[in-house]
């Protein structure tokens, strides 16, 4: 099985990736097995801990793995070709910013401060549509107004260190949305935003998806944001995608005990008298191979087997699987935390209203 549980128009197709960094003469497998199909038009989003494997799985769909990374094994199907083939810049270029685009967590490393806004997008205009100068510079000043610049017309022409951290993001953004990509990728994108401006950027890159039909992949580790954007959830651990399924399914019927763990570690859904939940232990060591479920040493749920036999992907319905033991029919019964079993029981309520054909109180 490769977890796929979309049955819709497939535009990108990850299957096996595994993806290895030499790093000071030892090799660490950054990317194992990776799969997963994203459906055309789609928001899906990709989370976990810091280190287990998002961004680099994301950036080998444009060939942007540092140079001492490399793709060992497994496809990525877009556009009926794999994209694990490609070996040159020439190749690279038809597809990175022209059909899958990247916005950053930081844009001040993604802009050059020795160059206006304007003229940054407008190469963009220039480069991939072939405008000249002047009609590039019109475009330029448009998809600023259209990422909500204010007198665009006048600040194209400052450079970023004039715009604050959110007006730099929608630069960025404008830069992305210049080459129309049909899949935009957004790295943690509000990390160092405040709320306010979060919500801001979130609900413009949502409005540029209703306009311009792109599919979008976040990258975070922020399951409040995931809530708001995401019509799937993969989750990520230690190079893998565990869990994968529907927003709903991943937020109120979690299967895997790292997603719960993740879920439990909301502050928003701490329990008033008692601590804030934490998981304990760190990640594994990618560089050792790894035996079993990578989650094991820290699951206070783990199972013999869990430390010696890698668990299968196990569905819970068409649209949502776990590699998990605890889904073996084999498996002893366990109970979610706390926490998780509160989420399932306003679930429950909800469905039960809107199957009633009543509002929600």
């Amino acid at each position: 099985m490769d977890g796929k549980t979309v049955d819709g128009d497939i535009i990108l197709d990850v299957r096996d990736l595994v993806i290895k960094f030499n790093l000071r003469g030892q090799t660490l497998t950054a990317i194992r097995g990776a799969s997963l199909a994203v459906e055309r038009g789609e928001t899906i989003a990709i989370v976990g801990e810091s280190g287990s494997g998002k961004s680099v799985f994301t950036k080998s769909f444009i060939g942007m793995l540092d140079k001492n990374g490399w793709i060992d094994s497994g496809s990525i199907w877009f556009e009926g070709a794999d994209l694990t083939r490609y070996k040159t810049e020439k190749e690279w270029l038809g597809v990175r910013g022209k059909k899958i685009s990247m916005v950053f967590q930081d844009p001040m490393t993604s802009l050059n401060p020795l160059k206006a806004i304007g003229k940054q997008i407008a190469e963009v205009y220039e480069l991939h549509h072939g405008m000249d100068k002047k009609q590039a510079s019109e475009a330029a000043i448009s998809m600023l107004e259209r990422v909500g610049i204010p007198n665009a017309g006048e600040r194209h022409r400052q450079y970023p260190h004039e715009f604050s951290g959110g007006m730099r993001q929608r630069v960025v953004i404008a830069i992305a949305m210049a080459c129309t990509p049909q899949i935009l990728i957004c790295d943690e994108p509000t990390t160092a935003l405040d709320v306010t401006i979060q919500a801001q950027i979130l609900d413009l890159i949502r409005s540029l998806q209703a306009e311009y039909g792109f599919t979008t992949i976040y990258i975070t580790h922020d399951l409040g944001v995931v809530a708001n954007v995401a019509d799937r959830v993969a989750v990520m651990y230690a190079g893998k995608i565990i869990e994968c399924g529907k927003a709903e399914e991943i937020f109120y019927d979690p299967r895997h005990p790292y997603t719960w763990a993740l879920l439990s570690s909301l502050p928003q859904l701490g329990i008033k008298g008692k601590p804030l939940f934490s998981i304990s232990g760190t990640p594994p060591n990618l560089f050792n191979e790894i035996t079993g479920d990578a989650f094991a040493p820290r699951n206070p749920y783990a199972l013999k087997v869990d430390f010696v036999y890698e668990p299968p992907i196990f569905y819970v319905s068409p649209t949502h699987w776990a590699a998990s033991w605890l889904l073996d029919p084999r498996a002893p019964k366990v109970e979610p935390p706390e926490i998780i079993q509160q989420l399932q029981d306003s679930w429950k309520v909800q469905n039960a209203w809107l199957q009633n054909g009543a509002e929600q109180p």
